[in-house]
């Protein structure tokens, strides 16, 4: 199958302004990402440097036919004020009153929507062990409202806002003005809405992806075999596992792009039929800080041995969060030349860098990567392969230097990728 057109491809019309393309971005979310239906509350995240996208999308969310829209804004500058003047124990401390309001509006029927974009170094220079207690702290008082998200009970989707800071970590060789600009320009275009008909654009993609995952699935394969520098890595994959790829109709009925933009398609592997090694190719920012040069070693689906050039430390509290935290709960596909790989910039942000290459993620797997996973209980997926985390971290390992096989059940190897590109 052709790699899907990217969006520079479909941008023969004249040139969209800002605010026709922020607008566009906010229709993509409410109509392809979300699936809005009519009647139903939306509750959104956003920083308050991404209040105008929220605004758009709340008005797009409304003339949807949105009983309530209901956002929760955060504020980076604030984050820190925590690191330097909380106490102690504030680090162990979360909104778990917050995260049950949540759980309890998705249970009865409301919409999520995150408005990713910020600092990618913003907890850099603080201490690692608070910000490791900060998030375990988070993880567990988010988890109820999350099992809902990953067992896709609710329609959701996440998309991104541009901000001065991620424009200097980004664009670090252009004026703040510039780089806002050129951030702004690179998530319309990855997104898909500075062409003449994004809504079309995204049904041709989406239709792209579910091809992919669907032959796939046709082959079966019990594990998956990647090569390149610093990796030979076996990827056992889960009993029963299902391959997905765009959109997906979510338990109350409405079809869903969860990440806007995708450019993958994924599964769930067997916890603990991991082995080998494998080094990251892209750096990871992770909840404000840096983790470049991963390099670890599986053993029974467990990472035994871990260093990193930079952010070790921080790596090593993360793979500690628990037992789960250490194994694999996905694994993505995702050819070189995917439009923003081709675009050949580092994002520093998971939403984007992890649709530029082949990626694994740690923690927490998908029940819908389970055929029927839907129906099981967390024993009943465990069983299967299925991984159980407070968190779940997806970080690079693909490349134009990465060949990736199909193994079958028999022991027969197929080639997937070749040199980063689907055979």
């Amino acid at each position: 199958m052709m790699n899907p057109p990217s969006p520079q491809t479909e941008t023969a019309a004249p040139r969209l302004d800002f605010e026709t393309q922020i607008d566009r971005l906010a229709q993509a979310a409410v109509h392809c990402g979300l699936g809005l239906a009519p009647g139903q509350e939306l509750v959104m995240t956003a920083g308050i440097e991404a209040l105008p996208l929220a605004r758009r999308i709340t008005e797009h969310a409304y003339r949807a036919g949105a009983t309530l829209v209901t956002t929760f804004y955060g504020d980076e500058a604030s984050a820190l004020l925590r690191y330097q003047h909380g106490s102690d124990s504030s680090f162990d401390a979360a909104a778990g009153w917050l995260y049950e309001g949540m759980a309890a509006a998705y249970k009865n029927g409301a919409a999520r929507l995150a408005i990713a974009g910020g600092d990618p170094a913003l907890l850099a220079q603080q201490d690692p062990e608070k910000v490791s207690r900060a998030n375990r702290a988070n993880s567990r008082a988010y988890r109820p409202a999350l099992e809902l998200i990953t067992r896709h009970d609710i329609n959701w989707t996440i998309v991104a806002a541009a901000t001065p800071a991620w424009a200097r970590a980004v664009f670090p060789e252009l004026e703040p003005e510039a780089a806002l600009a050129r951030l702004w320009a690179a998530i319309f275009a990855a997104s898909r809405v500075d062409g003449p008909d994004p809504v079309a654009a995204w049904k041709r993609h989406d239709a792209g992806l579910h091809a992919r995952a669907d032959r796939l699935n046709a082959r079966r394969f019990a594990s998956l075999h990647f090569r390149g520098p610093g990796t030979d890595l076996k990827v056992g994959l889960a009993d029963d596992h299902v391959w997905l790829g765009g959109g997906m109709q979510a338990h109350n009925g409405r079809y869903c792009i969860p990440n806007i933009p995708t450019e993958e398609v994924f599964t769930t592997p067997h916890k603990n039929r991991v082995e080998g090694v494998v080094a990251s190719t892209k750096p990871l920012s992770h909840m404000g800080t840096m983790i470049e040069e991963i390099a670890v070693r599986f053993e029974g689906g467990k990472i035994v041995e871990a260093r990193a050039a930079r952010g070790e430390s921080v790596l090593r509290r993360l793979l500690e969060t628990d037992d789960g935290a250490a194994r694999l709960g996905e694994v993505a596909l995702v050819p070189h030349s995917s439009p923003i790989s081709a675009g050949g910039r580092l994002f520093l942000n998971t939403l984007f860098d992890e649709n530029a290459a082949c990626h694994i993620a740690l923690g927490q797997a998908y029940a819908t990567c389970v055929r029927g996973g839907d129906q099981l209980s967390q024993e009943e997926l465990a069983a299967r392969g299925a991984n159980e985390s407070l968190i779940h971290v997806d970080w690079m390992i693909g490349s134009g230097r990465m060949d990736v096989d199909g193994i079958t059940a028999s022991g027969a190897a197929e080639p997937l990728l070749r040199q980063g590109e689907w055979v």
